[in-house]
């Protein structure tokens, strides 16, 4: 069976071996221990709300309870710029007309912006390549959801997410070499690996901070302002299918999009649900969907994907998982499918 849980000291060299299989652009995984180390040990002082919501930040991870192995890791910034200024930029539009030359022209702008401070950032998600497979992905993404469903008062009321851009196989950013590159003199990999230790905003600080003209870059370039690279695609899937809208803003260096949503309106916070555990011994239906349970606690927080029958005032549960989400026939877990199901009924009181 497959575990998600937070993040403990002694998975450090696990993380770091997965993030060394992270490509250029994964910004928020980079393979440095220390970095690393220090992750882990801010997501537990932020369990023990010994840090300001500034600097608060969690860290799950993807176990094989079978074996132990960690195979994928996921991340929640509760907000974003209230430490060092938080920046992207915002595609915009400037009216250039003369009504005496009958001219009327519209143009695309790229503005410099703070506007998403304060915001809950879901990151770093990463799945280990021989492990994507079945329901991993989005049971990886989705904890995420019912953590802040059952501890909404921790995170801020909008929930972003940075989609990796456009880069070819070496890494190169068609993005980065039209502009960035102009005003610091790095490569892509470099500015990358700046933004993944926490120094994006001195990186930001070089950019120009009057607006754009996108008709200035190169075609290249325009080409993939708002566009994800391709093996992000599943990934802003899985945020679109739970709420997740473009509306505007990309990243600085890459130019990929971010996506938004507001966390009452996120599709696993509104549907889930609290359901009080009963022990069942019987196998699910040749119709039953995947459903995610999560136990309520919040440093011993588990979550799993489980095929289960649409449940009717409890929530049966076997043994062996309810061993490993640490409860009892009688005790409550938040769940909700891991999929939008066409028939409400099915998780609605």
């Amino acid at each position: 069976m497959m575990l998600i849980r937070m993040a403990r000291p002694d998975d450090l060299d696990a993380l770091v071996a997965l993030a060394r299989l992270a490509d250029i652009g994964v910004t928020s995984l980079q393979a440095d221990p220390a970095q690393l180390a220090e992750r882990i040990e801010r997501s537990q002082r932020t369990l023990r709300n010994e840090l300001p919501r500034a600097n608060q930040g969690y860290l799950f991870v993807l176990e094989c309870s079978d074996t132990g192995q960690l195979v994928g890791t996921c991340s929640i910034e509760s907000a974003l710029g209230l430490h060092s200024p938080w920046y992207n930029y915002r595609v915009g539009k400037v009216i250039h007309a003369s009504p005496s030359l009958n001219i009327y022209s519209s143009a695309e702008t790229l503005f410099l912006s703070n506007d998403h401070t304060g915001s809950t950032e879901v990151c770093a998600l990463f799945l280990h390549p021989d492990w994507r497979r079945e329901h991993l992905g989005a049971m990886l993404s989705k904890c995420r959801f019912l953590f802040m469903a059952q501890h909404p008062e921790r995170f801020a009321n909008k929930v972003i997410a940075e989609m990796r851009g456009v880069a070819d196989e070496q890494g190169r950013s068609p993005f980065w070499e039209a502009l960035g590159r102009h005003f610091f003199t790095v490569e892509f990999a470099q500015a990358d690996h700046l933004t993944g230790v926490g120094d994006k905003s001195v990186v930001a600080e070089l950019m120009p901070k009057y607006p754009v003209y996108v008709d200035l870059l190169p075609a290249e370039a325009r080409a993939v302002i708002g566009q994800v690279h391709e093996k992000t695609q599943p990934a802003l899937a899985m945020l679109q299918e739970e709420g997740f809208r473009y509306q505007g803003y990309v990243d600085i260096f890459d130019a990929g999009p971010t996506v938004e949503a507001f966390l009452h309106e996120i599709r696993a916070v509104r549907h889930s649900r609290l359901w009080t555990v009963c022990e069942e011994k019987a196998a699910p239906s040749a119709h039953a969907q995947p459903w995610l349970l999560a136990s309520t606690g919040l440093s011993d927080f588990r979550m799993t994907v489980k095929l289960l029958d649409a449940p009717h005032g409890v929530l049966p549960l076997d043994d062996d998982t309810a061993q490993m989400l640490g409860v009892r026939e009688g005790d409550v877990l938040r769940a909700v499918p891991l999929h939008p199901p066409q028939d409400l009924s099915q998780i609605l009181p």
